[in-house]
């Protein structure tokens, strides 16, 4: 802890979700935040816009050396503190997803706290070894899956599972968004290969899945169809369907990247109502009779960093000893496990075993 009391917190990685959670975490007020990024020209723009407390080159010099100050223009920089300890109390790993094992794994040795960008990783390649750390007494380990921030999905996984409408017995989820608006970039970084985590499964979906497991519990089994049908620059999947079981729940998913609205629905059927989500709108219907109107839960908008500040305070709070993780590491194991299962499922064309 830092020794005013205050937590430091480095973001490992500034590319657009590392910049986001710069911006987030200072936003809650609660912490110092210190970058790390081995892009000089993207370390330094991102140093300059925002107050952080320290820029490292590498992770090295983030965990031993002391911090240079950053170079924020039109503000007077901090002088060093002597004497004053470097190790953050936690990190935030924003890097492409094949490094997040081997960071995390050390960071955790190190006794700081993760909270990890989704995927977990792009492989199960030393999952165990981490595994172990993030089960260990006082270790703290969380995966940064944000709709489990997300007032709507709060609302609606608490209805689905108070039982009150009886047991789910279907899901079916649509959505997309024109990626090359909100993700320019794309062509340049991990999106376009599968191995750094890239393509609408890994970068998009198993966001979806990961709130449908939250919701209903795990995914058992999986049949799938992707391809690249419209994404200039990449030949990486930026569409995909998909069939599961979550155990007895059948399931559908379908998303691309490459349709004009951004907009997700979610329809959740369960024995005695139907809940029917429309994310874009922050707005959710029930209704349990046939020929009778819904009953409109109507939600108030939010800007998208809004949720990445609540998950942010989450993480302080689960740090802090005062909240569970919003998303802990078997959870996101399983995850994991489902996006490997839906590459697989799409390439051989078979039902996969989750």
């Amino acid at each position: 802890m830092a020794e005013h009391g205050i937590p430091r917190v480095l973001v490992i990685g500034t590319g657009s979700i590392g910049e986001r959670h710069t911006r987030c975490f200072l936003e809650t007020r609660r912490c110092e935040v210190s970058i790390c990024e081995i892009n000089a020209e993207l370390r330094s723009e991102v140093a300059s816009r925002y107050a952080v407390s320290a820029v490292h080159a590498d992770l090295d010099s983030a965990l031993s050396d002391p911090p240079d100050p950053p170079n924020r223009p039109n503000r007077p920089n901090r002088p060093n503190r002597p004497n004053r300890p470097n190790r953050p109390d936690m990190a935030v790993i924003c890097t492409p997803a094949h490094l997040h094992v081997d960071i995390a794994t050390r960071l955790l040795e190190a006794g700081i706290a993760v909270l990890c960008e989704k995927p977990l990783s792009a492989s199960l390649e030393g999952i165990e070894r981490l595994g172990e750390l993030s089960s260990d007494q006082g270790a703290r380990f969380s995966m940064a899956y944000p709709l489990r921030a997300h007032p709507l999905w709060i609302e609606v996984c608490q209805r689905v599972r108070s039982g009150e409408l009886g047991r789910p017995l279907e899901v079916v989820v649509v959505s997309g968004q024109h990626f090359p608006h909100y993700r320019p970039a794309y062509r340049e970084i991990y999106y376009t290969d599968r191995a750094t985590g890239g393509g609408v499964i890994q970068d998009g979906l198993t966001h979806v899945v990961n709130c449908v497991e939250w919701m209903i519990g795990p995914m058992t089994r999986v049949a799938a169809d992707c391809d690249h049908l419209a994404l200039p620059g990449v030949d990486i999947e930026d569409s995909v369907h998909v069939i599961a079981r979550h155990g007895e729940v059948m399931v559908n998913y379908s998303m691309n990247q490459h349709q004009a609205p951004n907009e997700g629905q979610m329809m959740v059927i369960c024995e005695r109502g139907t809940i029917r989500v429309q994310a874009d709108l922050m707005r959710w219907q029930e209704v349990a009779e046939p020929e009778t109107p819904w009953t409109v839960h109507q939600l108030d908008p939010l800007v998208r960093d809004d949720i990445f500040v609540r998950q942010a305070h989450r993480f302080l709070d689960y740090v802090a000893g005062e909240a569970e993780p919003l998303c802990g590491f078997d959870e996101g194991l399983q995850t994991l496990r489902c996006n490997l299962a839906i590459m697989q499922a799409a390439d051989s064309q078979a039902w996969v075993e989750v």
